[in-house]
């Protein structure tokens, strides 16, 4: 049995184990029962991101977006056939500017989109700007070691 990763709930915020080799069999939420990587782009809250962030063993890839902005409303569904074609090796998340402006400020977010790429506790690498599904499955694969 490979060694568990740790993964939060992006739906109830739960910090859960994952045997590495399990990733593949829809894993659930020990609390809510949530799927914890089906692929889907989950919206999160400030509260959820930090506990990600900092626990997550499984690449966590956060689009940083607010509703009035364009080129942010043109990558969503791009985001979201990445969010599929990456699982369950990686996951995806979005996080509102707008609703949390303080972790627009913690996170150094100059302009929006900003996709922000988590792994291991700390921030492996971020890229700035709209990028079609192509591009932003072939960043987290670059930059997280993420298997093809």
């Amino acid at each position: 049995m490979a060694a568990p990763l740790k993964m939060t709930c992006l739906e109830c915020g739960a910090v859960n184990r994952v045997p590495a080799d399990k990733l593949g069999a829809g894993p659930k939420c020990g609390t809510c029962g949530a799927r914890l990587n089906d692929g889907k782009v989950r919206e999160i809250d400030a509260d959820t991101l930090a506990k990600a962030a900092r626990n997550d063993g499984t690449p966590l890839l956060v689009d940083f977006w607010a509703p009035w902005c364009g080129p942010c409303r043109m990558m969503a569904p791009e985001f979201a056939k990445a969010a599929q074609t990456l699982a369950p090796n990686a996951r995806l998340a979005k996080i509102n500017t707008e609703e949390f402006p303080k972790v627009s400020m913690k996170n150094n977010i100059r302009g929006i989109p900003t996709m922000i790429l988590y792994q291991n506790g700390r921030e492996v690498a971020r890229q700035s700007g709209a990028v079609p599904a192509s591009a932003i499955v072939q960043f987290v694969r670059a930059k997280a070691k993420v298997p093809a």
